[in-house]
């Protein structure tokens, strides 16, 4: 049995946390030691499987690679997507790939950025739903309802089938409140939770019979594909050729071969700053308070302090989140309409929207501390042994300054040896790079000057992370 993780997504309702390039499948949100893709992966250990596959998005590579690099996963294959064509075709990827050596696993569909609280009750709904799976049927975990909820689509179960799960009656779409009632109290449906279990080659059959036209694009998409470390990259022209889809409505609506096994394992897929809230540990006025809080007269409130104290008098119902560059407060009932904003920071061009101050790399992480007209300080850490491309800025010059660690330069013609209460300074238009020879990550002040201090201003000569195909391409490349 293969996982199979599904990693794409911007999660946009839970900004200011969940960016663009850090999306909330990569950030702690319900733990405080690991992402939601990590607990993702964790929550599998005592199942009989092979290493993960991880799809996401080409722009969160190296944060993905990153992650499972910490659970020791290193060599876990990734396919990229290109963009987004939403689950059948990223499955059938994976499908696909997992059939290149002959072999015909079960495939166990999962979602990057779901709760699940009871984890030794899942894994013994996923031993339920094996035997079923073996035999052929495409089987949904569908997840036993605690109340009417309108923002699922719903399963209904029909006659049992093996040790434990039903035949598929039906997927039904979001229901209205009434509906939502009805089908909570007739105790035959479920909410679809978006996660699977089948055998690859009866996905693949299936997907064949009722969509050709995307099985047809994702094999010419991986028939193209090249690997670049343990990402595999498909080919992209095909991949965005490929019809947008999903697994419910490609194949799981139309299949007779549906089963469904139920899950109640206390399940949520944190689609809202109020979802956390609903899930949170509360006090004893109902709130759930994260980093250094001071409430006073505050009940039924959602608090989460990233950098600093956050104090409130008298809120009641309230979402209050504060990261280093963004304050959000919302009405809880009002939650899902955080997106509104983000999709306002897009169109006004604003880059809140898009990362935070700060900023993953494959060889450590910048904050941008601080800029203004014609400057920009930033606090850069590089891991030990890790390199930053051999590049140049036409509109900048840089001063770096050691705090800690011992940084060896390339400056031009020169390499250099840069230790701590030490600086260098790279000229305008001079070729350089940078990299921690030590054991002990790299901590510097860079402080940047010149007419244009963008990130597309990097022109890349040579990279360890694969970035460099031509000058053009690693000015594209420079944000991800």
């Amino acid at each position: 049995m293969i996982p199979v993780i599904m990693s794409g997504g911007n999660g946009s309702r839970l900004w200011p946390m969940s960016r663009q390039l850090n999306p909330k499948q990569f950030l702690p949100l319900a733990e405080a030691s690991f992402s939601m893709l990590q607990a993702t992966i964790m929550r599998l250990k005592g199942l009989s499987i092979q290493q993960p596959r991880l799809i996401c998005n080409e722009e969160h590579r190296f944060l993905a690679a990153e992650q499972l690099r910490k659970l020791g996963m290193d060599k876990a294959p990734i396919l990229l997507e290109p963009a987004g064509r939403n689950t059948a075709p990223a499955v059938a990827l994976a499908a696909l790939q997992a059939r290149e050596d002959g072999s015909d696993p079960l495939l166990l569909v999962l979602a990057a950025d779901h709760l699940i609280r009871d984890e030794a009750a899942f894994r013994e709904r996923v031993e339920v739903a094996r035997p079923l799976a073996e035999a052929g049927k495409l089987v949904s975990f569908g997840v036993v309802p605690t109340h009417a909820e309108t923002g699922y689509g719903y399963v209904q179960k029909g006659e049992a089938v093996g040790d434990g799960g039903f035949r598929v009656a039906r997927f039904v779409e979001k229901p209205d409140q009434a509906t939502a009632q009805q089908y909570l109290e007739s105790g035959d449906f479920y909410w679809n939770s978006g996660m699977f279990l089948f055998r690859a080659s009866r996905y693949l059959e299936e997907l064949e019979r009722f969509r050709p036209d995307i099985l047809a694009a994702c094999r010419k998409a991986l028939a193209g594909s090249s690997r670049d470390m343990d990402f595999i990259r498909v080919d992209r022209e095909a991949f965005l050729a490929c019809p947008e889809d999903s697994i419910d409505y490609a194949v799981m609506e139309r299949t007779s071969e549906a089963a469904v096994v139920p899950l109640d394992v206390g399940w949520s897929d944190i689609g809202s700053w109020s979802a956390l809230w609903e899930v949170g540990n509360k006090d004893e006025n109902g709130n759930v308070f994260k980093g250094d809080v001071i409430g006073n007269a505050t009940r039924n409130t959602y608090v989460n302090a990233e950098h600093r104290l956050v104090a409130t008098v008298g809120l009641e119902d309230l979402i209050v989140v504060e990261t280093k560059d963004a304050v959000l407060v919302a009405h809880k009932d009002r939650a899902q309409e955080v997106k509104r904003i983000v999709d306002q920071l897009k169109a006004e061009k604003r880059s809140e929207y898009l990362n935070h101050r700060e900023v993953y790399r494959p060889w450590g992480v910048y904050d941008s501390i601080d800029n203004g007209h014609r400057y920009q300080v930033k606090r850069i850490t590089v891991k030990p042994g890790a390199k930053l491309s051999v590049q140049m800025h036409h509109h900048r010059a840089e001063h770096w300054i050691v705090v800690s660690g011992t940084a060896q330069v390339t400056n031009g013609d020169e390499t250099y040896m840069v230790t701590e209460n030490q600086s260098t300074y790279i000229p305008i238009g001079q070729i350089h790079s940078l990299e921690n020879p030590g054991i002990i990550p790299l901590e510097l002040i860079e402080v940047q000057s010149g007419s244009y201090l963008g990130e597309d201003d990097i022109v890349r000569y040579a990279d360890n992370y694969g970035r460099v195909e031509s000058n053009e391409s690693a000015q594209k490349e420079s944000a991800s």
